[in-house]
């Protein structure tokens, strides 16, 4: 039996991947890619996507034949070594399709239920980072420094929120959040909010019914770099929260407020 890969090996595959993937996307996009609307009309996917998602696939089935993988354009295969690849091939697709460059190619590895590492590549900047809770956050080869704390008020929070949500109970749990935020932003691309959130550019991400593909690249950079993750029930959704490790606390208390 071979051995299996080091986290050296899977983090330096993991880089090639997204690298390659992004600049597939990118590559196309300039050539002009359609579009097709999945659940809402900001809810997209391009050919593009689904070119890249196919490589990153094709790619893992030669290198890590035994492992898994899921995809978000529908990739899904179960693997004999208990390892499965998490791909999200573009990542703000509809940043990607308005010509807008907060976007990204991302990927996690996880073992069982154990995050071993992310990895988000954004073409506009071409720099790629690569992390997990064993494995130190490097942005270019470069291992980045351990994120500052800071409480919630001091904190830019970055989320998602679709605007149906903005006026029941799960729109008055965000509420409670974003009012002891210092600001707020909404950019459009979980995995490279959580990137920015790794660099100490953002500070504290929280949104609910996060996909894995969503949550788990950038999550592993955060916790690469000295960040918190958690996952949690709150106004009957589940919600991921991820940051600095004071805000992350304050936004969790504040989630599981009744008031």
């Amino acid at each position: 039996m071979p051995a299996p890969p080091t986290l050296a090996a899977d983090a330096a595959l993991a880089a090639d991947l997204v690298r390659s993937a992004g600049r597939l996307a990118l590559e196309m996009r300039g050539q002009g890619v359609s579009v097709d609307t999945k659940t809402s009309i900001s809810d997209v996917v391009t050919a593009a996507d689904h070119a890249a998602e196919e490589y990153v696939v094709g790619r893992l089935s030669t290198e890590r034949p035994a492992d898994g993988v899921l995809g978000e354009e529908g990739a899904a295969r179960e693997g004999s070594s208990g390892r499965r690849w998490i791909i999200d091939p573009v990542d703000g697709t509809y940043n990607f399709v308005q010509g807008l460059t907060w976007w990204c190619s991302a990927l996690a590895l996880v073992d069982g239920e154990d995050l071993l590492l992310g990895a988000v590549y954004h073409p506009h900047d071409d720099v790629v980072l690569v992390g997990g809770p064993g494995l130190p956050t490097r942005r270019n080869g470069v291992e980045l420094p351990r994120i500052d704390d800071r409480p919630l008020a001091e904190a830019c929070l970055t989320t998602y929120l679709h605007p149906p949500f903005y006026g029941d109970h799960v729109g008055a749990a965000f509420g409670r959040v974003v009012s002891g935020a210092a600001t707020v932003r909404m950019l459009g691309s979980g995995s490279m909010d959580l990137s920015a959130v790794a660099q100490g550019q953002l500070h504290v991400s929280c949104q609910h019914s996060v996909p894995p593909w969503d949550r788990l690249p950038g999550a592993a950079l955060v916790l690469g770099a000295g960040g918190d993750h958690r996952v949690l029930e709150a106004a009957g959704k589940e919600w991921s929260v991820t940051g600095v490790p004071s805000a992350v606390a304050e936004v969790c208390e504040r989630l599981l407020r009744d008031h």
